[in-house]
């Protein structure tokens, strides 16, 4: 009798193990959401590594096995992932372009202009992704994009895995009511920002602020690694000059050696801001965190101005 509970044992445990769902994310935002609906099923994949860029990652014949194999993918879009489509091709298994999906609130460049048309000829100097008119496709910094995403993993996982169908569901009614308390704290924390100028080295924050009334005052992004020419970053001092006690946020792992020079005997305050949360650990309230950080970022140099 013993013999046959230990094997029924056994067959109970490979059947759960068979019950989990390999699900892979192209970035780390969307594991964070994918990790608040798996919640004690089981545990998401990243494709890229901490630090990698989603508009120029080089995939590894690794990489494009585990795209080609997962059961379920998922990647914003072309708008942002454009090697993934290529390797996209060769999958016969559900994958899911987020930036498609129904219900989503979408943002493209330029949407601001008349805000931005003071800063323009000083201070920004978009490269090809960020061109005017083109999707935003930094969507997950606003929690109700999140809410949509959230859902549609929750409706393939239970499509995959009945038997956890019910603990899906639990899980995303309780992301969605961590989401609100979340939106109900950042308003809060925010509040007393808004208006207070800064500047980003890249123009990913747009959902974010737009969904907490705060605005960039320019960008300083630049194309290329290359020090821009001295009559360019003459004319970004000088917008910096002009608005005088400010913060110039930049994004991990690296600080543009750009910061340096055009802040130096500048009442100018350097601080990072990272979209991509690459340091956080993958757990159900990982994309809440993400979005904490960007607030305490904000807040905590320009509360100081």
């Amino acid at each position: 009798m013993s013999r046959l509970l230990a094997l029924l044992f056994f067959v109970l445990c490979a059947a759960s193990a068979q019950a989990q769902v390999r699900l892979l994310t192209s970035i780390k935002p969307l594991q964070l959401i994918a990790a608040a609906v798996q919640e004690g099923v089981g545990t998401p994949e990243v494709l890229l590594p901490p630090g990698a860029s989603p508009h120029h990652y080089a995939l590894r014949p690794s990489d494009v096995r585990r795209v080609r194999e997962v059961e379920l993918l998922y990647w914003i879009g072309p708008d942002m992932e454009g090697f993934l489509p290529r390797v996209l091709q060769g999958r016969s298994l559900p994958s899911v372009a987020v930036q498609g999906l129904p219900g989503l609130s979408l943002r493209h460049f330029g949407e601001d202009s008349a805000a931005h048309a003071e800063a323009a000829d000083a201070a920004d100097e978009h490269d090809h992704e960020h061109r005017p008119g083109t999707l935003d496709a930094h969507l997950w910094l606003l929690p109700a994009n999140a809410r949509v995403i959230a859902a549609r993993m929750a409706a393939d996982l239970a499509a995959a895995d009945p038997a956890n169908a019910a603990r899906y569901q639990a899980n995303l009614e309780a992301f969605g009511e961590r989401l609100t308390a979340l939106d109900q704290r950042l308003q809060a924390r925010l509040a007393g920002i808004a208006g207070k100028p800064y500047f980003v080295f890249h123009e990913a924050y747009d959902y974010f602020e737009a969904a907490y009334g705060l605005q960039h005052a320019g960008v300083f992004s630049v194309a290329s690694e290359v020090q821009p020419g001295a009559q360019h970053v003459a004319a970004m001092r000088a917008r910096l000059q002009q608005v005088g006690a400010t913060c110039v946020f930049s994004e991990p792992p690296l600080r543009p050696r750009l910061a340096q020079t055009l802040s130096a005997g500048l009442p100018v305050r350097l601080a990072e801001l990272d979209a991509m949360g690459a340091a956080l650990p993958v757990e159900a309230t990982g994309y809440e965190a993400l979005l904490e950080n960007l607030a305490s970022g904000l807040a905590g140099c320009l509360e100081d101005l």
